[in-house]
């Protein structure tokens, strides 16, 4: 795997030990801009791989992207919709392909977006 660029100081990342993030608790490896943590950007990876789980993301993008989640996995977890319409759903609204519709690899207009889209959703679904 080639390392990831930092997109916001232009930094090759290097792989670490999540520990180093999480303040001595590890949850695997972990991509970290070069200049961590002068540059906070950084992006966890699955399971025990070195394949990021999205974008590296400073501090505002990882908040927006939290923001993102905790609106949209409302819409599957209350079972408005079920997990693979809700993505069908939102890849349509945002005009992406399903393969691109991932919310860690958004940007925080993006992931603005995806709060409004499914706040709105859930409303409308309440108002039937």
């Amino acid at each position: 795997m080639t390392a990831p660029i930092c997109p916001y100081c232009g930094s090759t990342a290097k792989l670490i030990d999540s520990a180093e993030i999480y303040g001595g608790r590890s949850f695997g490896p972990a991509w970290a801009c070069a200049n961590y943590p002068t540059c906070d950007a950084y992006v966890g990876c699955h399971g025990r791989s070195t394949t990021p789980l999205g974008r590296l993301a400073n501090y505002e993008l990882r908040q927006w992207k939290k923001n993102a989640h905790a609106a949209f996995d409302r819409l599957w977890k209350t079972h408005a919709l079920q997990r693979s319409e809700a993505y069908a759903w939102l890849a349509e609204q945002l005009q992406l392909t399903p393969d691109q519709c991932h919310i860690g690899m958004f940007d925080v207009d993006i992931c603005k977006r995806v709060v409004e889209l499914s706040r709105e959703h859930l409303k409308l679904r309440s108002e039937k």
